[in-house]
């Protein structure tokens, strides 16, 4: 069985993201439309048959369009969040630089949460805990599964199922938006094929 871990499509970059409430940009929206198309055309060979989504309206605008094509509900899933970012979810970037200049995610310390939001200790719990829920479920249930989430919660399932050391000061390998990457779960263990099932209109 196969679990496609989807990006989300692009948001407003002049933001901080997080636990942000913006939905996506206009080209987020195009690439969200081009994927799903990718997905309904192809679907004899991935044979999607779940669907589960991030809340962040960001994710569930995602999903939607995937939704629709396979006639699939969504089911929203909050614990595949983003990073919690506290007072920074949404704020303008130049906002964020001149009041709190240098609070950066690969800044912070294992221990020292954002204001009002999570430590990278508390984010890495969260989605470890949450990946071994979903994971032992969606096993269960043996049929392939969709799951549109974010880059940072991306990046901790592969150092999972890769058994590597998760740090938030480890350079992250970014997923290019609406972009699925495939886990095949064969023998008792999960494996990343490390690359992008499909980018619409090239790597933005």
């Amino acid at each position: 069985m196969i679990c496609y871990l989807i990006r989300h499509g692009k948001d407003d970059e002049t933001v901080r993201g997080g636990w942000s409430k913006l939905g996506l940009t206009a080209e987020g929206k195009l690439q969200a439309k081009n994927l799903a198309d990718y997905i309904n055309k192809n679907n004899d060979e991935l044979k999607i048959e779940k669907l589960y989504s991030s809340d962040l309206p960001r994710a569930a605008e995602t999903a939607m369009p995937i939704s629709t094509a396979l006639n699939l509900e969504v089911v929203l899933m909050p614990e595949f969040r983003e990073t919690n970012n506290g007072i920074f979810a949404g704020m303008p970037n130049d906002i964020a630089n001149e009041n709190y200049p240098g609070v950066y995610w690969r800044a912070l310390e294992w221990e020292e949460a954002y204001p009002q939001g999570e430590s990278p200790r508390a984010f890495y719990k969260r989605i470890k805990t949450a990946w071994e829920a979903f994971s032992e479920a969606i096993i269960k249930d043996g049929r392939n599964t969709a799951l549109v989430t974010h880059n940072g919660v991306i990046h901790v399932i592969i150092t999972l199922i890769e058994n590597r050391e998760y740090s938030n000061k480890m350079k992250m390998e970014s997923v290019a938006h609406a972009t699925m990457v495939p886990l095949e779960y064969n023998r008792l263990l999960w494996k990343s094929s490390r690359s992008p099932h499909f980018v619409p209109h090239g790597d933005f």
